[in-house]
């Protein structure tokens, strides 16, 4: 059974080391674990910048994902950014994206203070793109740009 509920501080190291992982398998990243774990904590020492989310099944946690956030003006409200996507390989196609997917949407529709959810995505990760497609989500009003600074 898929159970998904907000994580707990304490399993910040969990999360790190799913980022980290992702980080290497999608974009052939080596992250600094260091920064990475002081990263995570600091989501949990300030919700201001966002909340993870965690999946789990056999009492093990499974998956997780990352809530931000963004102020539409046009819409008077916030739109939840999902981030950091990431399922354990064992359990991908299980549906405990979808679940996560679920329950933040079900947030979005409970909350009229939130008017939607978005993504962005690597172009070329089409197992992710097929995942989020099937979630009912698109991606026909906007590209993504961006400057990192290095």
């Amino acid at each position: 059974m898929i159970s998904t509920r907000k994580a707990l501080p304490a399993e910040y190291l969990i999360i790190a080391q799913f980022q980290e992982k992702m980080a290497k398998e999608t974009e052939g990243i080596r992250l600094d674990p260091v920064v990475v774990r002081e990263g995570v904590r600091s989501v949990f020492a300030e919700p201001s910048k966002g909340c993870y989310y965690v999946a789990e099944t056999d009492g093990r946690v499974a998956g997780s994902l990352l809530i931000t956030y963004e102020w539409s003006d046009w819409r008077n409200g916030q739109i939840l950014w999902i981030q950091s996507v990431y399922v354990l390989p064992e359990y991908r196609g299980m549906g405990l994206y979808s679940r996560l997917y679920s329950h933040i949407r079900q947030i979005v529709e409970d909350n009229p203070n939130y008017c939607g959810i978005r993504l962005y995505v690597d172009k070329r990760n089409k197992n992710a793109l097929r995942v989020y497609r099937h979630c009912g989500m698109d991606d026909e009003h906007y590209r993504l740009f961006e400057w990192m600074k290095a």
